[in-house]
Parts: structure tokens; C-alpha cells; sequence
């Protein structure tokens, strides 16, 4: 079977890698400020599957995620969302594939807060000057729990339910890879164990791609893949964690 060419949503029959990185480097800084936060990392993230970032503080974790997302831009080496490498595209082209083709839940929420939930779900799309299929964000609203505070701005929102409305909005667009950043980080524990529920049955249910970024060990748990990085390396890849184990990985890593 040959590789797909588009940017279809993921299919369980899918063979190419949903997105890859080869021979990764980012450098920041110069001289004696000089930082390399990815040292030739060469990964492939699995489609349809739910995979677990870690690794200690400053270990290239997060400015993975934001070159594989687009959100940043490699010193040297590949990064391919399907069978687009990312360092051919204009700013623009590039900004259109993040909104079409990618979805982002942050520690943070990011929602607009002059917008009602319904709102902030769709705004994407919107800007991508595509129309919402109703039946799908009908699905993705009853699958999130949130049909009672669509016209609720994000102010009158719990945490846990702002956070919802964050993996709804990355839902919307049937997008290639989720990328969640810290997506637990703000919440309690009941809140967050829903929040990971939700990105667990999108794959389980929807067959969903997503990396998620975490420092706990109970949300990478969630995981069908744990990859640790280590002074901006791949330290190790564990199938199917499980606390212990991911705790075990950590320590060991001095984290």
C-alpha cells in the first residue's frame, strides 16, 4: 500500500506515520547562551494513537511538540505532518495547515473570552473560511458533555469545562494530529481525569491521533506510548505505560 498523499483524518489502515521528525535540531541562543533544546531527534508518531511525551525539565519535550505542530521552526533536520514537510511552506500555507489540519489544547485553555463556547468551538474553522458540518459538531458537543453551556462564555465556565470546550474546538476541524500541551496542568484531579477520558475515547472512538505533553505520570498512563526525552534526545519509548513503570523512567532520567 503506498503512502497517503493528503491530509486526511486518520484510518486504522494507515500506514505512514501521521507525523515524523528526522535528525531534528533546535538551537536557541548563540555563544555562551547557546541552548540545544532538540539534538537530532528522528521520531515517527504513530496514527490513531495516543502518545505521551515526558521527560525532565528542559529535556525538549514541549519544543517537540511545537515543531511537530508547526508552532516553531527546526535549526536543522525534517519535520512531515503526513506527507507535508513543514519546512517547504510559507508562513501562510503554513498557518492555513495549522487550522485545518492540526488541533491545540493548552494548560492554559486559550479560549477567546468574548465568544460563547459554541463560538470559540467553530472560531478555527471560521477562520479557515470553512463552513462547520452541524452533525459533527452536534457529535463532538454531546461527546464532550457540553450541550447545556454552549451559550455560555468561557468567564462563566468552570476550568474543567473551559477545558472541554478546548478539545471540542480541536475536535471540530477532524484534524490530522491533536497536540495537547500540559492539557491536565490547570485542572483538579476529577476535572483532569475527565479531560483525559475525552482525548482517550477520541482516539478509542474517532481514531484520533494525539501527543500529548506531560509531566504526570497518571495522564501519560492514559497513553498508548510513552516517548522520554533527556537532553534533547529520545532517552526511551515504553508501549502501554503504566504508573509505575513511567515513574521508574523518570526517576531514572532525574526527574
Amino acid at each position: 500500500m503506498s503512502h497517503p498523499t493528503t491530509l486526511d483524518p486518520p484510518r486504522s489502515t494507515l500506514i505512514a506515520p501521521a507525523a515524523r521528525v528526522v535528525d531534528a535540531t533546535k538551537v536557541y541562543g548563540h555563544g555562551a547562551t547557546q541552548v540545544t533544546a532538540l539534538d537530532h531527534v528522528t521520531v515517527d508518531i504513530a496514527a490513531g494513537v495516543f502518545t505521551a511525551v515526558m521527560g525532565p525539565s528542559g529535556s525538549g519535550k514541549s519544543t517537540l511538540l511545537h515543531c511537530l505542530a508547526g508552532l516553531d521552526v527546526l535549526t536543522s533536520g525534517t519535520v512531515r505532518l503526513g506527507d507535508v514537510d513543514l519546512g517547504t511552506l510559507s508562513d501562510a500555507a503554513l498557518t492555513k495547515l495549522r487550522r485545518t489540519h492540526v488541533g491545540f489544547v493548552f494548560q492554559a485553555f486559550n479560549l477567546i473570552p468574548t465568544l460563547t463556547a459554541a463560538e470559540n468551538i467553530t472560531l478555527p474553522l471560521r477562520l479557515a473560511g470553512a463552513r462547520p458540518d452541524k452533525a459533527w459538531i452536534d457529535e463532538v458537543v454531546a461527546t464532550v458533555g457540553l450541550e447545556g453551556r454552549l451559550g455560555h462564555r468561557p468567564a462563566e465556565l468552570s476550568g474543567g469545562q473551559q477545558q472541554r470546550v478546548a478539545v471540542a474546538r480541536a475536535l471540530a476541524a477532524r484534524p490530522r494530529v491533536i497536540f495537547a500541551d500540559e492539557p491536565t496542568g490547570n485542572l483538579d484531579s476529577r476535572s483532569g481525569g475527565e479531560v483525559l477520558g475525552l482525548l482517550r475515547a477520541a482516539v478509542d472512538t474517532y481514531g484520533q491521533t494525539i501527543v500529548m505533553v506531560t509531566h504526570d505520570a497518571t495522564a501519560a498512563s492514559t497513553a498508548d506510548t510513552a516517548l522520554f526525552l533527556a537532553d534533547g534526545r529520545i532517552a526511551e519509548r515504553i508501549e502501554r505505560p503504566e504508573g509505575r513503570r513511567i515513574r521508574d523512567v523518570m526517576n531514572a532520567l532525574g526527574a
